[in-house]
């Protein structure tokens, strides 16, 4: 490690190669943390180039349980994290809008690392039982159009890591990648990026796989279309540039989109959205990141169409009704 060190901080760049057999020698434990913490720091520093990012993902889709999900067509809804806004969990909300807009999900989740509450932690705490199996996750698809993979159980090349994560407690390469590993790689993907240059890099990774994809960022830098700022999509046909005005009325502020200060709060914060008693603000910007994952499955609609279907989902308890399913499956 320490010779990896110094290329890299004389900023060489490794190959896809040499990313992917550096990530699996941390996967298997041949580094001790104080190492791994020193790469992660290291790459905070200065930027990822595709070739890397790549590598580290395929190290950890080659640990990863392979999951078959492919009979659903599912779309996966979710963030990097690490922006650091702290806001609310907008994208597993959206996930059961989507869900009880009839569009099945594999929605792909972990504890919060740079967070308070990670879609796990909120999951957990809401009494949702994780699956271990493939047949677990179907039966959850089957009973609520939704599934939830709790990312340690899938993916183990990131259990070597989640110490050193949690103690850093800031973005690493590991968010970068958190979207790219979902084993069950579903067909569909809805994901927020952090910032313009990673949305570049996705951009070129799911164009290569053939993926329909909307990669959205906030230009206020949050991984998500929070509404306080102008955004952007990349879709599959393009780039599309929106304005906030055209989207709200509301003059939504970072404060509007606040978490909470606890798993708890966030829980709080969740049911009260989810069961029809959220504010204006809240309400609007899970439908419009809704309403692009919907666009994502349905092109041919217009974005207002399509959250005019998310807004039934969630003011008609349909969306609700989905979390209440998907906590019977045992």
């Amino acid at each position: 490690m320490k010779e990896i060190l110094k290329q890299l901080y004389q900023h060489h760049q490794l190959s896809r190669l040499e990313a992917r057999e550096l990530l699996l020698a941390i996967a298997q434990g041949q580094y001790d943390p104080v190492e791994v913490a020193a790469l992660l720091s290291l790459f905070n520093m200065r930027s990822i180039s595709i070739d890397e990012l790549k590598g580290f993902r395929d190290a950890l889709l080659a640990l990863c349980l392979p999951l078959d999900l492919s009979a659903y067509k599912a779309i996966d809804v979710c963030g990097t994290g690490g922006d650091g806004k702290h806001t609310f969990n907008i994208s597993t909300l959206s996930a059961f809008v989507v869900a009880g807009a009839g569009i099945p999900v594999a929605k792909h989740g972990n504890y919060g690392v740079s967070s308070i509450s990670g879609s796990s932690n909120v999951m957990e705490y809401l009494g949702v039982q994780f699956q271990r199996s493939e047949e677990g996750l179907k039966r959850q698809l089957d009973a609520a159009n939704i599934c939830f993979i709790h990312a340690p159980y899938f993916n183990p090349g990131m259990k070597a890591v989640a110490g050193v994560r949690k103690q850093l407690g800031v973005k690493t390469f590991f968010n970068m990648l958190g979207p790219l590993i979902n084993p069950a790689q579903p067909a569909y993907q809805l994901v927020g990026l952090y910032d313009l240059e990673l949305l570049r890099m996705y951009q070129y990774i799911f164009q290569d796989e053939g993926k329909r994809f909307s990669l959205v960022h906030s230009i206020g830098g949050y991984d998500e279309v929070s509404l306080t700022s102008d955004f952007k999509c990349v879709q599959n046909e393009g780039e599309y540039y929106y304005a906030k005005q055209d989207y709200t009325r509301q003059d939504i502020k970072e404060s509007d989109l606040y978490g909470g200060a606890s798993v708890a709060e966030a829980a709080a914060i969740f049911m009260d959205i989810l069961s029809g008693q959220g504010t204006a603000a809240q309400n609007e910007v899970v439908l419009i990141n809704s309403a692009f994952a919907i666009q994502t499955v349905r092109p041919e609609l217009e974005l207002e169409a399509a959250r005019s279907i998310a807004a039934s989902s969630l003011e008609e308890g349909k969306a609700l009704h989905q979390l209440q399913q998907l906590k019977q499956v045992q």
